[in-house]
């Protein structure tokens, strides 16, 4: 049994948020269980693109503030930082810092912003896919890791939560190569669990007091959840997080390849909650994706009609051109490069598209929306 914390917080008074995520870490046993004096702690948050906190796309700064403050008076060396999407670089860090609210939480606090954009290549034979993986050097600097992720829908992986905020280890276009090469969301999603269980996180925690529901990860909206959320198991509590939402967890692709691995059941039965009942957080009428993966008939149809129907029924992103401000970034983050910009507007060609959604991801207008034929989502709710 994994022990889940759940944390009843309302709204980011500052206050109360501290509170919360105090009394998880005594749920959990206690923060001299998991940190001593003298540790240097990477808190690796969710900081996607330049989100203002209200947005709810990146890790609220006052919940990153108050883990922060908790850490430090216990006699820790705290570090904040995560890589965003697009280029990894000091002036990208710094923009995105100040605009996301941590700039301010290192003043308040003391706690130090990452600025090393230094990558190092690691091995680990442990893992399923990668044996081989680049990752940002300050993993390197630090003792510990503790994930500090928003509790988000997702445009590709469903929902994104502790495992997926893993991901922001690998530095900048580097994840465009990923997704690239693991188009496939099977594929894709087993390396999302592989850099997760390299990472090692010994704490995770969850800002689910305000969430995004609907197209999600940052074009969503926001949605009052409720919770601190807290595990020494990334992938136990993204079962918990799904559940509370209303998604069934065993349909979240990370939590489908963390259980052919055994690392969780993708129920609840192997989930001890402590500090409040799971059914006292649940929400109801959550937006979440019907399906958002083009491999929807894998397994369910023999081989030979897989791709033809995947081509006639998958999911495809739509540019809403009055919205868009022509700044390219869907282009440079476009993995097999099928964006074109035309007169300051973008094209995509869909023949080579992988449906990775990387451009609704990191579009800072919301302009890019999610087109489901009509036939898909009958075939959903059949």
């Amino acid at each position: 049994m994994e022990k889940v914390s759940l944390v009843r917080c309302e709204d980011y008074e500052y206050e109360k948020v501290k509170e919360a995520v105090l009394q998880s870490f005594c749920n959990l046993g206690g923060i001299e269980k998991y940190i001593q004096r003298g540790d240097r702690v990477l808190l690796k948050v969710n900081l996607l693109m330049k989100k203002k906190p209200e947005e709810a796309a990146t890790t609220h700064p006052i919940f990153v503030r108050a883990l922060a403050e908790i850490l430090m008076e216990h006699g820790a060396q705290v570090i904040i930082g995560d890589s965003p999407g697009g280029p990894f670089h000091e002036k990208q860090l710094r923009g995105v810092y100040r605009v996301c609210g941590m700039e301010e939480v290192a003043e308040k606090t003391g706690a130090q912003l990452n600025y090393d954009t230094g990558q190092v290549e690691v091995k680990d034979d442990t893992l399923k896919l990668l044996k081989n993986l680049t990752v940002i050097k300050v993993l390197q600097d630090v003792d510990k890791v503790i994930s500090v992720s928003k509790l988000k829908t997702h445009g590709m992986a469903l929902f994104t939560g502790a495992v997926k905020n893993m991901f922001g280890i690998i530095p900048g276009l580097l994840k465009v190569e990923y997704h690239f090469k693991m188009s496939n969301i099977v594929d894709f999603s087993d390396v999302l669990v592989d850099i997760c269980k390299y990472a090692n996180p010994i704490l995770s925690f969850m800002d689910g007091i305000v969430g995004m529901e609907g197209d999600g990860p940052s074009a969503g909206t926001p949605r009052k959840i409720g919770a601190v959320i807290a595990s020494t198991s990334p992938y136990h509590l993204d079962v918990a997080a799904s559940s509370i939402i209303g998604l069934d967890p065993r349909e979240v692709p990370t939590i489908q390849r963390s259980m052919e691995r055994n690392i969780c059941k993708g129920n609840l039965e192997d989930i001890e909650f402590v500090g409040g009942k799971i059914e006292d957080f649940r929400v109801k009428k959550y937006k979440v994706p019907k399906i958002r993966s083009v491999n929807f008939f894998h397994g369910r149809l023999p081989r030979f009609l897989e791709r033809p129907m995947h081509r006639l029924l998958q999911p495809r992103p739509v540019f809403l051109h009055d919205q868009c401000s022509g700044c390219g970034d869907c282009q440079e983050s476009c993995p097999p490069k099928t964006i074109t910009m035309i007169h300051h507007r973008p094209v995509v060609n869909l023949e080579h598209c992988i449906r990775c959604f990387c451009c609704q991801e990191l579009c800072p207008q919301k302009a890019v929306k999610i087109h489901r034929p009509w036939l898909l989502h009958r075939l959903v709710q059949w």
